[in-house]
């Protein structure tokens, strides 16, 4: 159940991210944003868990995948820029 609830808040924190950070460079699309969410809320549960912030098996709220999403939005439009710069 754990990983179902964390797609769940993924999503929505995806959605949330793309609104608070539009921009050329970001993904487009349900899809994209659905996935942007989904790895930013994994990545903001890694960092809670390895900072000590969440204990073993607890996930990230919203606000941390929203703040997750968003670090993976930046470090998204920094390689697409780097892409379409040097084609």
């Amino acid at each position: 159940m754990g990983i179902i609830w964390t797609i769940i808040i993924g999503f929505i924190a995806g959605v949330i991210a793309k609104l608070i950070m539009p921009g050329d460079n970001e993904p487009s699309g349900f899809i994209l944003t659905t996935i942007l969410g989904i790895v930013g809320a994994f990545v903001a549960t890694y960092l809670g868990q390895s900072l000590g912030w969440y204990s073993p098996g607890e996930g990230a709220g919203l606000i941390g995948a929203i703040v997750g999403a968003i670090i993976v939005l930046f470090v998204y439009g920094l390689f697409a820029g780097r892409q379409r710069r040097a084609i």
